[in-house]
């Protein structure tokens, strides 16, 4: 159970209503918008900008999955996993792929997948030591705007991980069993500290 209160789309005021209004159309995130809604500043702006985001993606949605999963997977964020392991899925890649993303042989993924792979990880577990080399490779593949946009979105995704498991927030019905559905296991989730 969240550490806070869902507040609903009638609690908030009108100018922000349209969050949720599109947050339906995006994805099962409901339980998080409902609780960055407790200040309105962080709704508009914070999930605002991930819907616009999305809207004006310049990079690949495998990619931008597979930096989030493996984000999430070292983060140990249940809700984030168990909402992007099926995105991730749906970009082609097979369940043994998404549940060994973080292997070093992880089977399934081209020379980019690793890279974004290994870029998301290193960021994540010590952003100092990105190596001039890791750079150079993803420089090779992606234009600045690009690796700008791949750096915050797995920088951001640690921030919304670690809110997630401080608030706690709940993973929406229905979540889990896409999640199985598209050959998810439920095994691999993080343990939940309830």
């Amino acid at each position: 159970m969240a550490r806070v209160k869902y507040l609903e789309k009638s609690d908030v005021n009108e100018e922000l209503r349209w969050i949720y209004d599109k947050y339906e159309g995006y994805g099962p995130f409901m339980n998080q918008v409902r609780v960055f809604a407790h200040r309105p500043v962080l709704l508009k702006h914070l999930m605002g900008m991930l819907l616009e985001m999305a809207e004006e993606s310049i990079l690949d949605k495998r990619h931008t999955e597979i930096a989030l999963v493996a984000v999430s997977k070292l983060n140990e964020c249940r809700y984030c996993v168990a909402h992007h392991v099926p995105r991730l899925l749906d970009t082609g890649l097979e369940p043994e792929t998404a549940s060994r993303i973080l292997d070093e042989d992880c089977p399934g993924l081209t020379e980019l997948d690793r890279l974004v792979r290994d870029y998301a990880v290193q960021v994540t577990l010590d952003s100092k030591k990105v190596s001039e080399d890791l750079f150079a490779k993803l420089q090779s593949f992606y234009t600045e705007a690009q690796i700008v946009d791949l750096t915050c979105k797995i920088t951001l995704c640690g921030f919304y991980n670690r809110f997630n498991e401080a608030l706690r927030i709940d993973i929406e019905d229905g979540v889990i069993e896409d999640l199985m559905r598209k050959g998810g296991n439920i095994s691999e989730l993080p343990r939940s500290l309830d």
